[in-house]
């Protein structure tokens, strides 16, 4: 049902699919009591591009510093759950820089972590989310658009 004062809004993502000798960047992150699995990922902010927005969220949930090089895909999750809960993802790939070893991870996040493909696969249970694994196997099919498909009109 809606109303002249409800308005549905999606919650705005950015991923980062970091990838090293076959294994993928990951974070653990408590959450409602649960230790869970997800790529380093969080809201897209006020006054920053998307590009922006990944090279923070990456910088603080994991400290290392990533430089975007393409958008993998773009992709809508509704939760289960709450059927006014929609994500909307954009997934960039790229590549770790520098680590901060002075920097603290985010709030929640607990550790990072390198996994391989299947050992995402079998800890399916932690995962905070399917966009995890599919953003992986779009990753390894190797969807790649360019950064300049996202555009910022003033």
């Amino acid at each position: 049902m809606t109303t002249k004062n409800h308005r549905w809004l999606p919650h705005v993502s950015v991923a980062a699919i970091i990838e090293k000798d076959q294994k993928f960047l990951l974070v653990e992150e408590r959450k409602e009591g649960k230790l869970l699995l997800n790529q380093p990922a969080g809201h897209w902010e006020n006054n920053e591009t998307l590009v922006e927005a990944v090279i923070r969220e990456t910088l603080e949930e994991t400290a290392w510093h990533f430089r975007p090089t393409y958008l993998v895909g773009i992709y809508q999750w509704q939760h289960p759950k709450d059927n006014e809960l929609t994500y909307l993802r954009f997934a960039f790939a790229g590549e770790l820089l520098s680590k901060d070893q002075t920097r603290r991870l985010d709030e929640g996040i607990e550790n990072t972590v390198w996994y391989d493909k299947k050992e995402i696969l079998d800890s399916a249970d932690r995962h905070r989310s399917p966009q995890l694994v599919k953003c992986i196997e779009d990753y390894i099919e190797g969807k790649q658009y360019p950064l300049e498909c996202i555009n910022l009109v003033p």
